[in-house]
C-alpha cells in the first residue's frame, strides 16, 4: 500500500496442539510450548513494526462440525462427555426408582421422606416447570452442573493434567492445600457451592452456567487432560471467566472474582507476563475457539435435564394452563399468540346494516 515495497515471510507452520504438554500429578513441570519464528525483510521504504507470532486467521479456528464429529462441544450429535462419565450411574439409579415401585407400602411410607412423591402427566393434566431452553432454572441448572463435574472427576481415566490448573502450584487463597488435595474426590456439594458463589455474587445466568460445562469439556477434548480433585477448582474457574464474558450480558472484570475469592491476587488471573495466567493458558488450551451453537447448547440442557432428573434433583411442578402456556412460549407463531390474546366477544352486524338501501328513520317537523 503507498507504493512501498516490502516482503514478509513466515516461517514455521500451525500452532502445535497442547496435547503433548500434560503431566501427572505427581511430576510438577511447566509445559513447554514451541513459538513458531516470524522473519520480516524490510526494504528502506517499509517502516512498518515486525508482526507478532504467526497467528492464524480467524475463520482457520473455527471449526466445522464435519471436521471433528468427537468433539461433543462442537459436533451436535456427538455424546457429552458428562453423559458417557455418569450412565452407569443414571441406569442404577433408574433400576432402584423401578425397584421402589414394587415394595410394600408400609416401606414406601417409612421412606416417603427421603424420595418425595413424583407427580405424573395424564390426558387431562400436564404437569411442567419453569424451566426452558432460552430461560433454565438456574438453582437447578448449577446442581446438574456440579454433578456432571462430580462425575467427570469420579470416573475418570487417568490424572493428565497441566501445571497451570494444579492448585498445589497455584493456590486460589492463602490456606494450606491439604496434603492429600490429589486423592481426594470432593463431594458434589463442594463442587456446588463453589460454583454457586461465584454465580450468586458475580450475578450470572443460567445459560452462563450451560456455556461453562461447554467450555469445560471443550478444553478436556483439545488438551487431552482429566478433571481431578488437584485441579477442578481452577478448570471451572477458567470456564466461568470464559463464558462470564463472552456470554453474559454485563460487563465482568477479574478484580471482581478477586473479591469473590478472598486472599486471590488480580495477577494471578490476568497478568500477561506471567506464566500462570489462567484466562489466557485456557483459551490457548480451546484453540481460542469461543463458539457455541444453537444445536450444541440446546443437547448440553437436555442432558443436564436427565442427570438432574436421575438424581432425583426436583423441579418445581405445576399444571399447564393457558397462561403458562403462553409465558412458557408454547405457542411459537406469533398469528396463535394474537389469536389468544383477541377478546373472546366478537360484535355482528344487524339484518338493517346489511341491505343495499339501509332504512331511514322517518321525522316529522312541525
Amino acid at each position: 500500500m503507498g507504493n512501498k515495497q516490502s516482503c514478509c515471510s513466515f516461517g514455521g507452520s500451525k500452532p502445535r496442539r497442547p496435547e503433548d504438554a500434560y503431566r501427572t500429578s505427581t511430576t510438577p513441570q511447566f509445559a513447554n510450548h514451541r513459538q513458531d519464528d516470524v522473519r520480516v525483510t524490510l526494504t528502506h521504504n517499509n517502516l512498518s513494526t515486525p508482526s507478532l507470532s504467526a497467528v492464524p486467521h480467524i475463520s482457520d479456528r473455527e471449526i466445522l462440525p464435519e471436521e471433528n464429529e468427537a468433539d461433543p462441544s462442537i459436533h451436535p450429535s456427538a455424546t457429552t462427555l458428562f453423559s458417557s462419565k455418569s450412565q452407569s450411574e443414571i441406569a442404577k439409579n433408574y433400576k432402584k426408582r423401578r425397584i421402589s415401585q414394587y415394595e410394600p407400602r408400609n416401606y414406601q411410607t417409612e421412606h416417603i421422606h427421603n424420595n418425595a412423591l413424583r407427580k405424573c402427566s395424564s390426558c387431562s393434566t400436564i404437569f411442567i416447570d419453569d424451566s426452558t431452553v432460552s430461560q433454565p432454572n438456574l438453582k437447578n441448572t448449577i446442581k446438574a452442573v456440579a454433578y456432571a463435574v462430580y462425575f467427570h472427576i469420579r470416573n475418570r481415566e487417568s490424572n493428565r493434567t497441566l501445571e497451570i490448573f494444579d492448585e498445589k502450584a497455584h493456590p486460589l487463597s492463602k490456606e494450606l492445600v491439604p496434603e492429600d488435595y490429589s486423592t481426594r474426590d470432593p463431594e458434589h456439594k463442594h463442587i456446588y457451592r463453589f460454583i454457586r458463589n461465584l454465580f450468586s455474587a458475580a450475578q450470572l445466568t443460567a445459560e452462563c452456567a450451560i456455556v461453562t460445562l461447554v467450555y469445560l469439556e471443550r478444553l478436556l477434548h483439545y488438551a487431552e487432560i482429566n478433571i481431578m480433585p488437584a485441579n477442578w477448582r481452577r478448570i471451572v474457574l477458567g470456564a466461568i471467566l470464559l463464558s462470564s464474558k463472552v456470554w453474559d450480558d454485563q460487563a465482568v472484570w477479574n478484580v471482581d472474582y478477586c473479591q469473590i475469592l478472598k486472599d486471590i491476587a488480580v495477577e494471578d488471573i490476568n497478568d500477561l507476563e506471567r506464566k500462570n495466567d489462567l484466562e489466557r493458558k485456557f483459551l490457548e488450551m480451546i484453540d481460542f475457539n469461543i463458539n457455541v451453537p444453537a444445536s450444541v447448547y440446546a443437547k448440553y440442557y437436555f442432558d443436564l435435564r436427565v442427570l438432574a432428573d436421575a438424581n432425583d434433583l426436583s423441579f418445581p411442578l405445576e399444571p399447564l394452563n393457558k397462561e403458562r402456556a403462553i409465558k412458557l412460549e408454547a405457542m411459537s407463531t406469533e398469528e396463535t399468540l394474537a389469536k389468544l390474546q383477541k377478546p373472546s366477544l366478537f360484535r355482528s352486524n344487524s339484518l338493517d346494516g346489511m341491505t343495499s338501501n339501509p332504512r331511514q328513520s322517518i321525522v316529522v317537523i312541525s
